[in-house]
């Protein structure tokens, strides 16, 4: 969620300028045929147990791809940030509004099984930081465990492939930073010198994955971690399970923080679905959470989706883990 880096940039550059000459002028699309935009969307309310209240556009997100007959890709994602917002009891914010960078990067495919990812991706660790758009996650709220405990975001290399085992599929991540932010939002934690490798397991009806990283944080004496974290996902017959935990680190093998969750989704009917979450968190200089979500949500259209549940848990409100109430509409086009 930071302006464009210098590594993406020179990647964009020189992938587009080679991918010209690699189209067939016969065969090849057009440049505007392979170009596809979307984006998503959505709007959200907050009322605490106290009556305390506030509403925000909480994403308004552009997506932009490009796809011709070569080894190629492009993948650019830009977020709107300063969105409209109001909180009970405060003045009616009026400040600019600007894109920001979210995920812009080249993909080159090298083998069958091997592809090169240069730019800022979102980093490898767990599922939920993979697919955290609004309309293809079933609760308004996140689980801090994954968004406080490691970067959410790399600028530099990935290798990634897939290869048949079995009749289950092996997937393989690794990657490296090749530029620390330039900028960083609000409340969010800086990272860097990040590296790491991430492994899947699927099957037909499950999947598992392992997250490797290391990286140090800018917090006092820029302290390095090690992470360790294992998810899964398991549907069956309209029923959806999944988890992950994080175990972090010190250099010296002391306590560095964790977290984890477990989700339960069970068809309702009628495209509406009951949404159950159990979740704790831990992080020096951030004490501990533990927070459980009991909601539903509607997906009026596969694109479409309305949420509605309640969080409870720790009487201390973290600022990312708001208690009561919460409500969102998200979109996806």
């Amino acid at each position: 969620m930071r302006p464009l880096t210098l590594l993406a940039a020179a990647s964009v550059a020189a992938a587009l300028a080679v991918c010209k000459p690699c189209l067939a002028a016969e065969d090849a699309p057009g440049l505007d045929e392979g170009f596809k935009f979307g984006g998503y969307s959505s709007a959200g309310i907050n009322i605490e147990p106290g009556g305390h209240k506030r509403a925000q556009v909480d994403d308004a997100s552009l997506i932009l791809r490009w796809e011709g007959n070569s080894r190629f890709r492009f993948f650019g994602e830009f977020e709107l940030e300063y969105q409209l917002a109001w909180e009970e009891g405060k003045d009616f914010p009026s400040p600019g509004s600007r894109f920001d960078l979210e995920r812009l990067y080249v993909d080159y495919n090298l083998s069958e099984k091997l592809n090169l990812r240069a730019g800022r991706f979102l980093t490898p660790a767990g599922r939920w930081n993979l697919i955290h758009a609004a309309p293809l996650v079933w609760t308004t709220s996140r689980p801090l465990a994954t968004s406080r405990l490691f970067p959410q975001s790399t600028n530099g290399l990935m290798f990634y492939g897939a290869a048949p085992l079995g009749e289950r599929a092996f997937e393989y991540t690794f990657f490296i930073e090749g530029l620390k932010d330039q900028d960083r939002d609000r409340d969010e934690i800086e990272f860097e010198d990040t590296r790491g490798a991430r492994f899947v397991l699927s099957g037909d009806s499950i999947s598992w994955g392992l997250s490797l990283l290391q990286f140090r944080e800018d917090s006092p004496g820029s302290p390095e971690f090690h992470l360790a974290g294992i998810d899964f996902m398991a549907s069956h017959k309209g029923w959806e399970f999944s988890g992950e935990a994080f175990q972090r680190l010190y250099a010296n093998n002391n306590d560095g923080g964790n977290g984890a969750y477990l989700q339960a989704v069970a068809p309702l009917g009628h495209n509406w679905y009951g949404v159950g979450r159990l979740e704790n968190f831990q992080r020096p200089l951030e004490g501990s959470t533990e927070r459980w979500v009991l909601g539903t949500a509607w997906r009026l259209k596969p694109n479409q989706v309305f949420k509605l549940e309640y969080n409870g848990g720790n009487d201390d409100d973290h600022p990312e883990a708001h208690r009561g109430i919460l409500a969102s509409f998200a979109i996806l086009f």
